[in-house]
């Protein structure tokens, strides 16, 4: 028979097969293991479980709940071939988890944000390009709704300018997509590789589209760092705050924005979720169904088609149109805008650049 150690190590070579990253289970499982051996147990049973999962004592029940269901979930793996593995029941430990309240950007924050990440100072000629990488990263964050994941993997190779699209590689579950690119958004990246292209010049670099000083891949850490004293900079977190607005809002207020003009141009945002579902790269239409509840402004507007007697055209022209409007732009890029659209026609989306179906972030 295998050893607990050797079990997780199988058990977790099969969830990643099947497109599971478990970092964090990944690692309390072999601490778990780990534990399982200091005290000579060859077999899981509920009291090891728990009294591995209460550790430390001084974090929140969340953090306990959690660690039992890594155990949860292995148990049930290994029950299958060590009948004497006891699954921690689900009345153990409950917790039921609450998603973050999301803060949702106004327009003006956005140009905020992004013209405070233009003007970073540069202490050294090989961090010249530091400003554009971040005006470049949050900008791209704030119109496409990608995760912060997902735009750090970006490789030029993933960037077709001229197709006007972006190829998101092993996202969540190891997925890939295809993502929409508006003309101007395009302008600015394009403006972007150039002066990668022309910083590096004779220099080794990586592939990846966004590289820190070194020419490396930006470190998720320094990603979040520069983020939290920019949003400081301009107001949006205090001097010592430790909470306040995260970089995944960035995409929070994408979602709602989308479904905000969907309702207000009176078209069908129940019909259209699952089109915002496959752009955002959800599993389920269900995880993007939560959108509907976050925003107190998609809330009253739903409260408002629910109370029509008659129900709006779902279209003005038979063409539906998924998410849109201009939100960011550069000095010296077009009319210093970005519009982004979609548009969606027999199952199939393309970038498009009507002004109707943007709405200003500049008033």
């Amino acid at each position: 028979m295998t050893t607990l150690r050797q079990a997780v190590r199988e058990y977790l070579r099969m969830r990643r097969n099947l497109g599971f990253t478990l970092r964090d289970a990944g690692k309390g499982l072999l601490d778990f293991a780990t534990f399982m051996e200091q005290r000579r147990a060859s077999y899981i049973t509920q009291t090891l479980a728990l009294a591995w999962a209460q550790q430390p004592s001084t974090v929140q029940p969340a953090h306990w709940a959690r660690r039992l269901g890594f155990v949860r979930g292995f148990a049930q793996y290994r029950s299958a071939t060590d009948p004497r593995t006891q699954v921690p029941a689900w009345r153990l430990l409950p917790f039921q988890p609450k998603r973050a309240r999301p803060y949702l950007y106004s327009d003006v924050e956005i140009r905020r944000l992004l013209r405070a990440a233009l003007d970073m100072r540069c202490r050294y000629e090989r961090g010249a390009l530091r400003p554009w990488v971040y005006y470049c990263l949050f900008g791209l964050l704030s119109v496409s709704g990608l995760r912060l994941g997902e735009a750090r993997n970006l490789e030029l190779h993933d960037v077709d300018l001229e197709a006007a699209v972006l190829t998101i590689r092993g996202a969540k579950f190891g997925k890939t997509r295809l993502v929409p690119l508006h003309a101007s958004t395009c302008a600015v990246l394009a403006e972007y590789i150039r002066r990668r292209t022309r910083h590096w010049a004779q220099r080794p670099i990586s592939s990846y589209l966004f590289v820190s000083s070194q020419g490396n891949r930006l470190d998720s850490g320094d990603i979040h760092r520069t983020f939290y004293a920019v949003c400081r900079q301009i107001g949006l977190r205090g001097p010592t705050a430790s909470h306040g607005p995260r970089l995944h809002d960035l995409r929070h207020r994408f979602a709602t924005h989308t479904l905000v003009r969907w309702y207000r141009s009176h078209q069908d945002p129940e019909r259209k979720l699952p089109l915002l579902s496959a752009y955002l790269g959800h599993v389920h239409v269900a995880d993007t169904q939560w959108y509907r509840a976050c925003s107190p402004t998609v809330s009253a507007l739903l409260l408002g088609r629910c109370r029509q007697v008659r129900y709006p055209a779902a279209t003005r022209d038979g063409t539906a149109w998924g998410p849109g409007w201009r939100s960011w732009g550069t000095p010296g890029c077009g009319d210093g805008e970005i519009r982004y659209g979609l548009r969606a026609r027999g199952g199939m989306c393309r970038p498009n650049d009507s002004p109707d179906c943007a709405t200003s972030a500049h008033g």
